[in-house]
Parts: structure tokens; sequence; C-alpha cells
């Protein structure tokens, strides 16, 4: 029977009772007095030398206070990189600098070069035309490849190229990786693209600078999933604040995605500019600024081979990809195509060999850092089409094959240098063919051709690093920043909670699951927990929402800080109780000595632990309240199975998605309805970017998909309702809660089910196409069929 509190429950979503009811607190509801705004005004080319700024017509306009350029921000610090990698020669990446304000030149379409900040938004809006702008354009640069040429325009005159960095690895690998294709029965190659992605969350980014003169002290209100990570950044590296005169307060944000990941130009500026004209500053983006202000996902050009032995046993691995990092580098943009790319690239297989290489490169276009599932997404769509791909040349079953070559025995070191400690791929793989119903597809099928579609089954399995750790190993891979983090548990005096996290919740439902945790631990009802996050003045340091991170890494912190609480409200019962503490046991709420009726409340011994005057507490001092910080030992390793239908009209090349199965483990799971939700919005995000979406530019670097007039987000009628399961189970070995990550797991388990799937509809139409290129819009599986 299913529970109804507790961890395993799924009760509703405390959150959405506010956001239902429009009683959310969303960074543009804070209004404060004073307030002015301001409007950037960005570049309409994407390279060019700024010859001259004249102002002096727009400063004099009503409303206008101030308008600041790059000029203003001499001797500000730009925009850090929170990432340095080291390319496979030991050398560091280039790493060219990043101005709040362009300052000589514009290097993307929407680069922002002045600053106006006026009384009301029209009047910023309308001081931003009558500046005079006088740019020389200069050839822009889009195309990877081209990039690297030796006479293409260089994005950043001070670089030796617009190559950031040229990574290899396992680099030590690499001749015994060619020397396994040279021996190989059989190899497969494909080339393919990860399409550039716009995350496009619901709201739109905001950012409110508020400068206390009275104590000095600086408050950014903002769209983030990562507040402390923010006041760490531009607080040390940009504006020089110290941490201690510098809040930064994240409260609801309508969805990330992984955009709002990330330190942006418009924060810096809004907080600078607010402590230079002492008036609060407030900016929000409309939605053709997020399209190219915001940091884009993917974009990657792949090669991707697979040797295989003459029993058709995976033997090497074999990857060259160019990835994009736009024209500067964004706050982890780095470690995606690397360190969260290469090291999936085993996937659930037991390949014994495998070399990754990762061209990194500056174009004329917006910065691309993480979009839901950073690299992993990239790795998976690499090697389930080229193992399917390679099914079809060697005319076997593709389940078949993927099975014969699943690692089977756990823990289990892959040959570039993660280990997976726990995972059943054979079971989640029976669990996908069950609710799939695949022995009725070839019916399915024949139902379809009656009616002219053909029908096509695609099939793929995923397998994902979560809660990036642990510190000491991310900082030799480069990372500038620790990736634990951190939970307070304060016990008020009658027995109710408040549990400050590190974690920020923006869809998440942390109100709802981590109170779960805490009400399981103790006995009590979880409406007597309460989260506090999103506030660098309430929460301990905190290395925000990303990656899957939440309940592994800041629910084990939470965990780990409750153990403290309980043993140190043992000790009081033990007072109470007058018994030994090693007798002393806690369940439903009350504490009690072992073999005894002898019992006291929780909500007694909290009443206590403040008014400690009934009792001797010599060795314990009042009040209950302790902090814990947690540095996972390993990641956490979510797997799949996914599996996906389609019928293709072959008149008119559409793609019509008619069911989805999904089977994952995420190990012990808190809120099975919350997971989910989790699953459903990844998947609608991964057909998202397999039928529909695509950030494109043009040969000058101007965007064409620049508002949704152009950029195909997915809509209700374009995805099915899908059926999800997270019934396997293999909790994870190394954190207490035995989670594994499972916000990201259908945005990467999705596109190649769905790809996989229109080729075999084809096939099925008489039409061998080896592959299709990433979206698949009517037009071009049309074109495919009619080659």
């Amino acid at each position: 029977m299913p529970k109804d509190h507790g961890i395993g429950a799924s009760p509703k979503r405390r959150e959405d009772v506010r956001f239902l009811t429009g009683k959310g607190q969303y960074t543009d509801d804070i209004n404060l007095h004073g307030q002015t705004y301001v409007h950037f005004l960005r570049s309409d080319v994407a390279h060019g030398i700024i010859k001259s700024i004249d102002t002096s017509d727009a400063e004099n306009m009503p409303g206008v206070v101030r308008i600041f350029t790059g000029a203003d921000f001499e001797g500000v610090g730009g925009l850090p990189c929170g990432w340095q990698i080291t390319d496979r020669h030991g050398q560091p990446m280039q790493e060219p600098g990043h101005p709040v304000l362009a300052r000589g030149k514009v290097r993307h379409v929407g680069d922002p070069i002045a600053a106006i900040v006026a009384e009301t938004k029209e009047q910023a809006r309308d001081a931003a035309e009558a500046i005079g702008l006088d740019i020389e354009e200069l050839p822009a640069v889009v195309d990877m490849v081209s990039a690297l040429a030796p006479d293409a325009p260089k994005v950043h005159d001070e670089l030796t190229s617009n190559l950031c960095y040229d990574w290899g690895f396992v680099e030590e690998n690499k001749a015994a990786v060619d020397e396994a294709f040279k021996k190989a029965a059989h190899v497969t190659t494909l080339e393919l693209i990860n399409n550039r992605l716009v995350a496009n969350p619901m709201e739109p980014r905001v950012a409110v600078g508020d400068y206390n003169q009275a104590n000095d002290e600086s408050t950014l209100y903002t769209t983030s999933q990562n507040p402390h990570v923010i006041r760490l950044l531009m607080g040390a590296f940009v504006l020089g604040i110290p941490e201690h005169k510098l809040r930064v307060v994240a409260p609801d944000v309508g969805g990330g995605f992984g955009t709002k990941i990330f330190h942006y130009a418009e924060e810096a500026f809004v907080t600078f500019a607010s402590r230079q004209i002492r008036r609060p500053v407030k900016w929000t983006s409309t939605r053709s600024e997020a399209f190219m202000s915001d940091a884009h996902g993917r974009d990657h050009k792949t090669k991707i081979e697979l040797a295989l032995d003459a029993d058709n046993n995976f033997m090497a691995i074999r990857t060259d990809t160019y990835a994009n990092m736009g024209a500067y580098l964004s706050t982890f943009a780095p470690s995606v195509p690397t360190w969260l790319h290469g090291t999936l690239m085993a996937g659930n297989y037991k390949t014994p060999l495998i070399y990754v290489n990762v061209k990194a490169v500056f174009t004329n276009t917006v910065p691309v850092d993480a979009y839901r599932g950073a690299g992993r997404p990239e790795a998976t769509f690499q090697l389930e089409r080229l193992v399917d791909k390679a099914a079809r040349e060697l005319g076997v079953d593709p389940i078949a094959l993927r099975r014969q070559n699943f690692i089977t025995q756990f823990p289990y070191a892959t040959p570039v240098a993660v280990e997976y400690d726990t995972g059943d791929y054979v079971a989640t793989m029976d669990r996908m063919e069950e609710i799939m119903d695949l022995s009725g597809f070839e019916a399915r099928r024949k139902a379809s051709e009656a009616k002219g579609k053909w029908r096509g089954l695609g099939v793929n399995c995923y397998i994902e690093a979560c809660g990036i750790a642990p510190s000491n190993l991310v900082g030799q891979l480069g990372a500038r920043a620790g990736l634990y983090d951190a939970a307070t548990v304060r016990v008020n005096a009658t027995g109710s909670i408040s549990v400050m996290v590190g974690a920020h919740s923006h869809g998440q439902g942390h109100e709802t699951t981590f109170p779960q945790v805490i009400a399981e631990m103790i006995g009590i009802d979880e409406s007597q927990v309460d989260i506090v996050h999103g506030d660098s003045s309430k929460i301990p340091f905190g290395m925000g929402t990303y990656g899957s991170r939440s309940l592994a890494v800041c629910g084990s912190a939470m965990v780990r800080a409750a153990e403290k609480v309980i043993r140190k409200a043992k000790k009081i019962a033990a007072h109470l109780l007058e018994a030994s503490e090693a007798d002393i046991e806690l369940k439903d709420g009350k504490f009690s000595v072992a073999g005894t009726d002898k019992e006291c409340a929780w909500g007694d011994v909290t009443l206590a632990a403040y008014v400690p005057h009934n009792y001797p507490l010599e060795d314990i001092e009042p009040g209950l309240e302790e902090t814990a910080f947690y540095d996972p030992a390993n990641f956490t390793y979510p797997s799949g199975a996914y599996a996906c239908e389609v019928e293709v009209d072959p008149e008119t090349g559409k793609v019509t998605i008619e069911k989805f199965a999904a089977a994952d483990d995420f190990g012990n799971v808190v809120n099975p309805m919350i997971v989910e939700g989790q699953v459903h919005g990844g998947i609608a995000q991964g057909i998202g970017q397999a039928l529909l979406e695509a950030a494109v530019y043009d040969e000058n670097g101007q965007l064409q998909s620049a508002s949704y007039m152009d950029y195909a987000m997915p809509r209700a009628d374009d995805v099915p309702f899908y059926i999800v399961d997270h019934s396997c189970c293999t909790p994870c070995t190394h954190n207490p809660l035995g989670v594994k990550g499972c916000g990201e797991a259908g945005a990467i388990g999705s596109p190649p089910a769905v790809v996989n799937a229109v080729i075999d509809a084809l096939a099925s139409g008489g039409k061998n196409v080896p592959h299709i290129d990433m979206p698949l819009t009517p037009h071009r599986v049309w074109k495919a069929i009619n080659q």
C-alpha cells in the first residue's frame, strides 16, 4: 500500500499553492522605493570595432538618470570563468576577457554596449534610440570548423586563434584505441550534430541592484539557480565587494534548465550602477533579449566511431568533437564538452578502450554553456545513435546488441575515469520492454501501414553522472570552486523546524521533498518542517541547484545536520528520562528508554533545549541547531532504457510520436510524484530538441531564430502521454539517502530514442537512411525520404 507521508510518499507540492493562486514572489515582483530602470543598447552586428559612442543627446532626454558605457568599467573586473581546462598538450585554455559592457569591440549580436538608466523603462528605451553609435563591421565567424582556418577572423584579437582548447581524453589510450580499430572486424562511423538550443524558461531573467549607503551594503535580487556562487564571483572577481557587504537573493524562480546557473553581465551592472547613482536599478529581460543574451546549449559537431570484433563485442570508441563556446566563456562552459561529456562516453557498455577529442571554438555567437543534462545528452546521443547504426549495418537486433555489451558487474571502472557504483541495465531494459508492450509493436506497425503511415520503434539506454563531485577531484580537473553543499537544521522551542539549505528550488519541489526526509528521520508531520533557501544572508554557503544534485548533495548535508540534532536531542531526553543516553530511542516523534515504558515527546525535548533550568545540563549548551557540510565521494549514476514509437507521413515527412516509455533507475525515491513530473518535463525538452528546436545563425552572425515565430517550442500536442516507471532501484552506495539524480534524465534519454524511431520508420518504408540531424523537421524527413 502506498505511503501517505515520509520518504516514498507523494504528498502534493506545497509550493504549488502560492504559484497557482498568484502569490509567488518572483524577482520582477520586487519594486523598491526610488527604483530606476535600465535598458541595454545591444549590438546589432556580430563582429565589429566600436569607433565611437555619442550619448550627449540621450543624456538630455526626459527621465534619463545616467548612461554607462564600457569606459565606466575601466578598472572593474570582467566576468570570470569558473572552470579551467588543460589541453592535450598540457597547456591551459585560452581565456579571453569578458567585459560587463563591450570595450573596443562587439563580438556577437546582443553584446551590451551601453546601459541607459532612467526613471521608467520606456524613457530608458527612448534614450537608447538617441545614442549615436559608430561600429565598423568586421567579418563574422559562425561555423566552428571554419573558425579554425588560419585566415579566419579572430573573435579575440589578443588570442593566437579561435581555438579555446584541444582536449584529449584519455590521451594515453589513443594509440591503443587506434590499434583496436585496425584489428576490428567491423567499424561503424557516424557524423552528427547536437543542435544549438535556447533554454527559454517560463520566467525571463531579471536583476535588481540595491545599494544601502548607510551600511555600505549591496543587495542583488536575481533569477538565479546559484545565489552564493553569484555572490562569490561578482563580489570577489568583478566588483570587488567584500562578501559580508554583498547579499544575493533569489526568490521564486520560474524555471532555469541550467541557463540561470551562470553569472551574467546584467547582474554585475545593476549592482555596480546602484552603487554609482545611490538608487535601486532594475532590469527585466524581454523574450527577444533572452534569445540573444541567455547562454545557449549544446552546439556540437561530432564524428564518432565504434570498433567491434567478429562476435559483435564492442572493442573501442573514438570521437572527434567541435564544441561551440560562443563569443565568451560562460561560467561553466569549458567543463561541459569535456568532463561532463567525455567521461560519459562509455555509456552502459563494457567497451575497454575509449578516446575522446574535443576542440572548443570561439565564434561570433551567444556564449554556450550548460543546458538540462549538460554534456551527458550530447554523449548519449552520439553513442546511442552509433550503436543503433551498428546494429543496422550488422543486421542484428538493436536491443540484443545492447544487452550483449551491457556492464553487469559493479562497481565498474570505465576507461574514461569514472566508477559506476551500482546499476542494473538488464533490469531497466526488461522493464522498458514490458511497459512499452514491444511484443505488440508489429501489430501496431501494420495498423499504421493501413493508414498510409510508416511506424518506427526506437530504443536507447543512458547513464549519467549527477551530483558533480568530489571537490578535491574536480579541483584537479580545473574547477575553480568546491562542489559540496550545506544545510542548517534549526529546531524551534515548540518542536517546529526550519531548514536552511544551499540548494535553490526553481521547479524541483524542495519545499515538499526536503521536509519528507526530515519528518521521516524524526517521526513528525511534514507540516512542522519549513525550508529556507535563496538568500545568502539566511543560509549557509551552498553551491546551488544544477546537475541533479539537490537531494544527493544538499539532501545529504541536511541528513547529516539532522543526525547531529538528533544526537543532541537524545542527550537532553536522557536527562529528562533519567536514563543512559545509549538507551534512548527516537521513533514516531517520541523519545523512549529501551525496554521500558518511559517516554517523552519531541516537543518536550525541544522545549527543554531552550528552557534548560529544570534539570542540569553541564555537558550540553542550550539550543538545538546544527550545520553540516557534505562533499560527496563520487557522482551518482542514474540509468535507464527508453523507447519511442513514431508515425511518419511519407507524403509530408511529418513525425508524430505515438508512444513513449521510460524505465529509470534513480536509486531510492523520496517523492514518486515529483520524480515522475521531472521525467515528464525532461522528455518534453528532449522531444523538443529531436523534432522542433534549433538556434540558427546566418553567415553574418545574425540569429535567424530569435523569437517564438521562428524557434519552435514543443506544445501539448507535440508530446504523447508518457509511460514512466522507476521501479528498478539500485541505491547509491555513497550517500546516506541512497538517492541518485532524476531532474535531467528525460532530456538525456529521449532524443536518441526519437531519432532512432524515425530512422526505423523510414526503413519500414524501404528507405535506408543512415542518419538525419536534429531537429527532424518535416522538411528534413521529407528530403531524406525523397533523396
